[in-house]
């Protein structure tokens, strides 16, 4: 069966939060941790979301001021009901034709590179937007070739039951999201003392109910396929993931989501 062109759907803020927010929380203090910046700056969150990357600088990072942009109003709308702080604003802006000006000490990006038309187009701008040359540029993707393992575990039980799923899988779509790729596209932005780094986080589900109700949301590669499908189709999916997941014997399921990021100075 061949499939259209992927569109990706970004309009539930719960539903991508129950989905991978929770986990994307994790690893962006982890990030944040390995970038490991003073206080008092001036960051620039490109891609926002639903404000996990920009909560996690405010608890380590004590920020002057962030500012959080991102593509989807709904999802702007969530992250400013989740901060209420007074240093953060967020606005609805395509980080794909970003246009910020300048002023920032840290341009950071999570969980977006790899859905834009032309990453290269946003690195360059977040590099354009740092106050001065000592400034940083980071971001990190998900590794979804192998180890972002919620997602990996539906898409190789999707290719069992429909041989031409392979299109839309993360890990065909996404070549950007490898440590290599990820060095290339900051060393191509002009960025300097570039370095990347793995960043794991545990994923632990209490039951399979809890690992498979979020892909019902539609937030996301993954979860779209798996709404796009008849129920029945849907249903034998969902078998065949259970099969293959690796419950415990208290019905829990313990995954890891590994990230990649990098960083490089203007």
């Amino acid at each position: 069966m061949a499939h259209n062109a992927p569109q990706d759907e970004w309009a539930s803020g719960d539903a991508y939060e129950a989905y991978v927010g929770r986990w994307s929380r994790l690893v962006a203090r982890h990030f944040i941790g390995w970038l490991d910046l003073g206080p008092g700056l001036r960051w620039l969150d490109v891609g926002c979301g639903t404000g996990a990357l920009s909560a996690a600088i405010l608890a380590e990072a004590d920020p002057a001021k962030i500012r959080g942009i991102d593509a989807s109003p709904a999802y702007v709308e969530d992250a400013r009901r989740r901060l209420d702080d007074p240093r953060v604003a967020f606005e609805t802006t395509d980080a794909a034709s970003l246009d910020v000006g300048q002023g920032f000490d840290v341009a950071v990006s999570g969980l977006v590179l790899n859905f834009l038309p032309d990453p290269r187009v946003a690195v360059a701008a977040m590099g354009r937007a740092l106050a001065d040359s000592g400034g940083v540029v980071a971001a990190y993707v998900w590794d979804y070739a192998d180890r972002m393992e919620l997602i990996r575990y539906v898409w190789e039980a999707a290719r069992q039951l429909d041989v031409s799923v392979g299109e839309l899988d993360e890990g065909v779509r996404f070549p950007l999201c490898n440590p290599t790729q990820l060095a290339q596209l900051w060393e191509d932005a002009g960025l300097r003392s570039i370095e990347t780094t793995t960043l794991d986080v545990a994923t632990v589900f209490s039951d399979f109910e809890d690992y498979w109700s979020p892909f019902l949301g539609g937030q996301g590669p993954a979860p779209g396929y798996v709404m796009s499908r008849s129920e029945e189709q849907r249903n034998s999916l969902r078998e065949a993931v259970h099969r293959s997941l690796p419950v415990a014997a208290d019905g829990s399921i313990s995954l890891i989501a590994r990230a990649f990021a990098v960083r490089g100075f203007g």
